[in-house]
């Protein structure tokens, strides 16, 4: 059984996020916790490694991510999707641009892109700059992180911080023009030694016309907006639905991030009548009870 697309995700909620968009575009998909330790027994045309990788020391997440590649590779994988985070967040000794270096070398290929835009949840790029809504991810809330705050919203620059490799911009004037030009832009870069691609996206039409021209391509790195592309490379057409199935009987919304996108959901499932309970997780480590 081999599969189209392996996908490593540095954190969980990201790599769901990827899933749903792969399958909604009409991939079947399928999510695994960790690195599976047996070969894959399900059919599908793509396999999610959720890890959690996004903090840890650099050495740690390349050899996690390393782990999933030759997993993925030997389940068949054609071509290898580099997940993080729409917000690009990370420290400038990575983990995105150590692990995109790593996967490169494994793969040995001399040319990927990275974007995180994902237009369906406001993040955007517009040359080069990531913004979140209508601010630069600078101004956010996003340069408050506690652990990989982002105070510089050009990724050009972040990304050339944890890489050796040179980092260039397929800007929107290139992206505005479609697949061709995407396509002609990138062997320009390459004959100009360019090794990683920042790509502007505002809109899901710019991913769509992304896409294509990645097909073939050994590594892409992105958030999970360049999945919708992706698919279609293999004839695989959209459903326009994730076939969620409804959860039954008791239910819980767990929210584990500080961000002020996630503060303002949970203050309007409070207002809005369920029962909520905060929890210390410093509290909670140090043995304390929390009150019913």
């Amino acid at each position: 059984m081999t599969i189209k697309l392996g996908c490593i995700a540095d954190d969980f909620t990201g790599a769901t996020d990827l899933a749903n968009n792969l399958v909604r575009a009409g991939m079947r998909t399928v999510q695994t916790i960790g690195t599976p330790g047996e070969p894959l027994r399900d059919d599908a045309d793509a396999v999610v490694v959720a890890l959690k990788t996004r903090t840890l020391p650099p050495d740690e997440a390349i050899a996690q991510s390393l782990a999933a590649l030759q997993w993925l590779r030997a389940q068949g994988a054609e071509q290898i999707y580099f997940k993080y985070c729409s917000t690009f967040d990370s420290t400038p000794q990575g983990n995105i641009g150590p692990v995109t270096d790593a996967l490169m070398t494994n793969l040995d290929t001399v040319f990927t892109i990275a974007t995180p835009a994902f237009p369906d949840n406001k993040r955007t790029v517009f040359k080069g700059y990531l913004f979140a809504g209508d601010v630069l991810l600078n101004e956010s809330g996003m340069q408050h992180h506690p652990l990989t705050p982002m105070t510089d919203p050009n990724l050009v620059r972040v990304l050339a911080a944890q890489t050796s490799r040179r980092v260039g911009l397929i800007d929107y004037s290139v992206v505005a023009r479609g697949t061709a030009a995407i396509r002609e832009r990138i062997q320009e870069l390459m004959s100009q030694g360019i090794e990683i691609a920042i790509v502007d996206a505002v809109t899901n039409d710019d991913l769509l016309a992304l896409g294509p021209a990645l097909q073939g391509m050994p590594l892409v790195t992105a958030g999970s907006g360049v999945a919708i592309g992706l698919p279609g490379n293999w004839g695989l057409a959209a459903t326009g639905s994730a076939g969620v199935v409804r959860a039954q009987g008791l239910q819980a919304v767990v929210a584990g991030s500080c961000s002020a996108a996630t503060n303002a959901q949970v203050a309007a499932f409070i207002e809005s009548g369920r029962p909520a309970l905060a929890l210390d997780p410093m509290k909670l480590a140090a043995g304390e009870d929390v009150a019913g």
